[in-house]
């Protein structure tokens, strides 16, 4: 059945056929309105196909005429400059915002032709361009940033790769895009997400699939996978992402650039889109992505700001504490190489073992540490808390059109009954119990009384994880980092993994990742000896994952109590520094 509504999805109509199938009684009937509900969205899909395909010719006609028009202008220089850098040029007047929007613009073009990780041109920047002047003071001034698909930008859809939420244009700025505008930041291109974001993928039925920079056969990551790809491709300076399990975190490592996720709501969420609106177990933040830590330090800066604060009372009003960021007091650091739950691959290892050893050497403490009881933080509070309605308003929101290929596995238990699920983690837990808890935690929550219960022990895990904090005398945590890149399709089949990522989300923990090695020849030949910690399938389906990941980047990741935002950037730039000091 399901191979013949794609067909009827995509078929050309015969009137002659359907007015047949009618007339043979209600289920006929029904399956005629099916087709032409799939039909109404095959339209959508083809109206936003071509609203992306007007923008993106409509910028490179822009970028041929300024060229024409500048011949001298010196791209190679404006793209090798890091963002302090280059807001000093803009500021002095060195280089002008005209320059450095159409060098990007036109390096922008180039990436997404090879990656396919734009969903949009905003047109609009061009206007916003002329009136550039009126923002010199502002910190970001004449900087092109780039921003997630589900980041709110005034007549333009955030459609988080859903078919039903096309064609609902954004009727104002988000706050973040108008703190952007007001400290003289250019907005410029929307890039690509995964169909509903909650997946580590970056593919949707509406715009396609985007590929690492890195190498094509190979994920970006997600869910802010676009930004990911045009960051690491060397098409945007700055970008802004979402992070729920890691999204902002994963592109990041697979794409070989640095990503923070800050506590949620250090940064306005206003005028943002999500498919899991209302979910309080496991929080949303937004956060910087870019190609040194400095340059989202600089970006935190200008984004807490008094605008901000007025914009949306709901942030609590702490500006940016330079004075914390800039310190290099020695710190002492709680480690762990295997959290116990997902065991890491040869690379995520040695890059934290390395890292290590540095830190050690630059005169900081390494401390070892382990998450209290993680097992049943994944299942009782992560997965039930993500999935606390049993997945019904994630899969309301994949209804009228296709599901694409990298959700599709991941989808399959999501619908199933309550009863079903309970009955399939009873059979399968003898044999793969983590599998099996995952698929009772997918039941969500009972009742009312059963989710308060849930937030309750979630609120009792942050106070349990933050007393072993204080017993280790920690200032910061360094962890693994998911990676290297995955083969396409293998993020839906592997929640498993996200245990180093998604428990910061839990907590509320600022967390950021540094690029610092790349996959080598040794470490693919200790992945063929890979087993797992559990030797079940998800850790069969994780070696395969990773296979074929040779000069891939590798991450760490760097954790802070909440609120110490400023703290953590602190960290990842000292990791940062020493591994630049190595390379000399």
């Amino acid at each position: 059945m399901d191979n013949f509504k794609q067909v009827i999805f995509w078929a050309e109509p015969n009137w002659t056929a359907i007015l047949t199938a009618t007339a043979c009684g209600t289920g006929a009937l029904m399956l005629f309105l099916n087709w032409l509900g799939h039909e109404q969205s095959w339209k959508k899909i083809q109206r936003a196909k071509a609203r992306r395909e007007t923008s993106l010719q409509q910028a490179e006609l822009a970028v041929l005429q300024f060229n024409e028009s500048h011949p001298g202008t010196d791209t190679s220089l404006i793209l090798s400059l890091s963002l302090a850098e280059l807001s000093k040029q803009l500021k002095g007047g060195t280089l002008t915002p005209q320059a450095v929007f159409h060098t990007y613009m036109e390096k922008t073009l180039e990436v997404n032709r090879r990656l396919n990780c734009c969903t949009e041109v905003l047109l609009e920047s061009w206007d916003q361009l002329e009136d550039i002047g009126s923002h010199k003071d502002g910190l970001l001034y004449g900087v092109p940033v780039s921003i997630k698909e589900n980041i709110g930008y005034k007549g333009h859809d955030s459609t988080c790769g859903v078919i039903c939420k096309l064609d609902l244009p954004a009727t104002g700025d988000s706050v973040l895009v108008e703190v952007l505008k007001r400290q003289g930041a250019i907005p410029f291109v929307k890039t690509n997400v995964p169909q509903s974001l909650l997946s580590y993928d970056c593919g949707n039925p509406i715009y396609g699939l985007t590929l690492n920079p890195h190498n094509p056969q190979k994920t970006p990551g997600g869910s802010s996978g676009g930004e990911g790809a045009l960051i690491g491709g060397g098409g945007s300076v700055l970008g802004m992402g979402s992070d729920i399990g890691g999204s902002i975190r994963i592109p990041s490592s697979f794409c070989g650039i640095c990503g923070f996720k800050p506590t949620a709501n250090r940064l306005s969420s206003r005028g943002a889109v999500s498919c899991s609106r209302g979910q309080k177990s496991v929080l949303s933040s937004f956060g910087p992505m870019a190609r040194d830590v400095d340059s989202l330090a600089l970006c935190m800066q200008a984004l807490l700001c008094d605008h901000m604060f007025r914009l949306d009372p709901t942030v609590p009003p702490i500006p940016f504490n330079q004075q914390v960021y800039q310190r290099s007091n020695p710190l002492r650091i709680g480690y762990y190489e295997n959290d116990g739950y997902a065991m890491p691959s040869p690379s995520m290892g040695r890059a934290l073992r390395e890292t290590k050893a540095l830190l050690e050497r630059a005169g900081h403490t390494l401390v070892p540490f382990s998450l209290p009881r993680l097992s049943y933080a994944m299942h009782e509070l992560v997965i039930r808390g993500i999935a606390g309605d049993g997945c019904a308003t994630l899969l309301s929101n994949l209804k009228g059109g296709p599901v694409d290929p990298s959700l599709r596995v991941q989808i399959i238990p999501y619908g199933l009954p309550r009863t079903v699920k309970k009955i399939l983690s009873i059979l399968i837990k003898p044999i793969f119990p983590r599998i099996g808890a995952s698929m009772e935690s997918l039941c969500g929550a009972s009742s009312v009384q059963d989710l308060w219960r849930q937030h309750a022990d979630v609120e009792d895990y942050m106070h349990e994880v933050m007393a072993e904090w204080r017993r280790c005398e920690l200032d910061v945590l360094l962890c693994p980092m998911m990676g290297p890149a995955y083969n396409h399709n293998y993020p839906g089949k592997l929640t498993s993994a996200l245990s180093y990522t998604t428990i910061y989300n839990l907590l509320n923990f600022p967390a950021g990742v540094v690029p610092v090695s790349t996959v080598t020849a040794e470490d693919e030949e200790e992945l063929r000896h890979y087993k797992g910690n559990y030797g079940d399938l998800w850790d069969k389906l994780y070696k395969k994952a990773v296979t074929g990941g040779e000069g891939l980047p590798v991450a760490v990741q760097c954790v802070a109590l909440p609120w110490q935002d400023e703290l953590c950037l602190r960290f990842m730039r000292e990791v940062e520094r020493l591994f630049r000091e190595k390379k000399k």
